[in-house]
C-alpha cells in the first residue's frame, strides 16, 4: 500500500493563554500609535491564574492606561470571571514598563524615515503558495477557519456551553496532487462543566468541521477527534501559563515555511521582526501570483541600525518557472525592503487597520482584512519583466 504524503498545521483561538498575551500587547501598541505615530513599543505580557504582568520598553507621547487596555481585551475575549480562565475585573495586573534604550534609539531615529535603521538584527521569512485562494498553505488556512468559526459562534450564543480557549489541527493528504484531501481534523474546545459532551462534540463536527471543509470544496469524510482527553473545563491562563510570542508558527505559515524566530505582537514597525516579515510575505505573494513559481520562500536579513537588508534569499522548492537569478533581479528592481520604506508604503505607523485585528487567525491570507502587505499590486509589472 502506498504511504500517504501528509502535512499538519495547527491554530488557536483568541482565548488561548498565549493569544491573550499577544492581544494585550497589540492593543497597547495600537493605543500608543493612536496618540503618537513615532512611538517605539516592545511590549511583553505574561499571564497565569488571576494575574497579568505587562513589561517591556515603550517610548511614546501617548498617555496609555495599560491596565485599562488589558482589562478591556480580557472582557472582549469573554474572560469575565475567574472560573472561565481569568476575570477581567478581578485579576491582578502589574505594569513594569520602561523606556527604550537610547543605544537602540540612536540607530533607528535618523530624521528622514527612509534612512531609518533596523531596530534589531535578525532574519525574516515570507512565503506564498498557489495551493489556496489566499496564497496560503491549505492545512493552516483550514485550521484558522475552524477556530475562527467556533469563536464567532460562541460569541453569537449559537455554540452552547463553549468557553474561549480553543485549538485546532488539520492534516492534509497530498498523496495525489490532483486530488488533495483532508485526512483528519482535531479540535479541543473549552466548555462549561454542565455541558452534554456528546451534543457538544456533535455540534463541533456538524456545525464547524463539516461546513469549513465544504467551504474549501474539500471532502467531509475525514477522520476526526474532538476533546480527546474527554473534558476541557479549566482553560485560559488558569489552565496554562500564557506568554507573548509563543505562537509564531500559528501566526505565519503553519510550519510550511521556515521562521526567523522573532514574534510580531507588541512590537512597533521599526522592529523588523514584524515589518520585514510583512514585506517578505508581500514579495513572495506577488511573485507567486505573477507566475514566477508555484511556491516561494523569501528571506531578508538585517543589521541593527542599518537600513538596507544585509541579504535577500529565495527558495522555490523545485516549482520555479523562471530562473533564481531573474527572480532575485526582480526583487531588487521592484521591492524596497528598507524598514523606513516598508513603514511608508504600508502606512504602518498610521494604519487603516489595528494591529490587534491581526493578533488572531494569522497575519497573512486574511480575506476579512484589507492588509497592505496582502495587496497584489506588483503582479503586472512582474509579469512584464519576466516576459522580457
Amino acid at each position: 500500500m502506498k504511504e500517504k504524503v501528509l502535512f499538519t498545521s495547527e491554530s488557536v483561538a483568541e482565548g488561548h493563554p498565549d493569544k491573550v498575551c499577544d492581544a494585550i500587547a497589540d492593543a497597547i501598541l495600537d493605543e500608543c500609535l493612536k496618540g503618537d505615530s513615532s512611538s517605539h513599543v516592545a511590549c511583553e505580557v505574561f499571564a497565569t491564574t488571576e494575574y497579568i504582568l505587562i513589561g517591556g520598553e515603550i517610548t511614546s507621547k501617548s498617555h496609555v492606561d495599560y491596565e485599562k487596555v488589558a482589562r478591556k481585551v480580557l472582557r472582549d475575549i469573554g474572560y469575565v470571571s475567574a472560573e472561565l480562565g481569568i476575570g477581567c475585573d478581578s485579576c491582578k495586573i502589574d505594569v513594569r514598563i520602561k523606556e527604550q534604550s537610547p543605544d537602540i534609539a540612536q540607530g533607528v531615529n535618523r530624521g528622514d524615515i527612509l534612512d531609518m535603521g533596523a531596530g534589531d538584527q535578525g532574519i525574516m521569512f515570507g512565503y506564498a503558495t498557489n495551493e489556496s485562494d489566499g496564497y496560503m498553505p491549505l492545512p493552516l488556512s483550514i485550521a484558522h477557519k475552524l477556530v475562527r468559526r467556533a469563536s464567532s459562534l460562541r460569541k453569537e450564543g449559537a455554540f452552547i456551553n463553549a468557553r474561549p480557549d480553543m485549538k485546532s489541527q488539520v492534516t492534509i493528504d497530498y498523496t495525489d496532487p490532483d486530488n488533495v484531501r483532508i485526512d483528519s481534523m482535531l479540535m479541543s474546545c473549552q466548555h462549561d462543566p454542565e455541558a452534554d459532551l456528546d451534543s457538544f462534540r456533535k455540534y463541533i463536527h456538524d456545525e464547524i468541521m463539516v461546513p469549513v471543509a465544504k467551504s474549501f470544496r474539500l471532502n467531509d469524510d475525514f477522520s476526526y477527534l474532538i476533546n480527546p482527553t474527554g473534558r476541557f473545563v479549566i482553560g485560559g491562563p488558569m489552565g496554562d501559563t500564557g506568554l507573548t510570542g509563543r505562537k509564531l508558527i500559528v501566526d505565519t505559515y503553519g510550519g510550511s515555511a521556515r521562521h526567523g524566530g522573532g514574534s510580531f505582537s507588541g512590537k512597533d514597525p521599526s522592529k523588523v521582526d514584524r515589518s520585514a516579515s510583512y514585506y517578505a510575505r508581500y514579495i513572495a505573494k506577488n511573485l507567486v501570483a505573477s507566475g514566477a513559481a508555484d511556491r516561494i520562500e523569501v528571506q531578508l536579513s538585517y543589521a541593527i541600525g542599518v537600513s538596507k537588508p544585509m541579504s535577500v534569499g529565495i527558495s522555490t522548492f523545485g516549482t520555479k518557472h523562471v530562473s533564481d537569478e531573474k527572480i532575485l533581479e526582480a526583487i531588487d528592481k521592484f521591492f524596497d525592503a528598507r524598514p523606513g520604506a516598508i513603514i511608508e508604503q504600508f502606512s504602518l505607523t498610521k494604519p487603516s487597520f489595528t494591529y490587534l485585528s491581526t493578533t488572531n487567525y494569522g497575519a497573512f491570507g486574511r480575506p476579512d482584512l484589507d492588509l497592505p502587505w496582502e495587496h497584489l499590486d506588483k503582479v503586472e509589472q512582474l509579469k512584464k519583466f519576466f516576459a522580457e
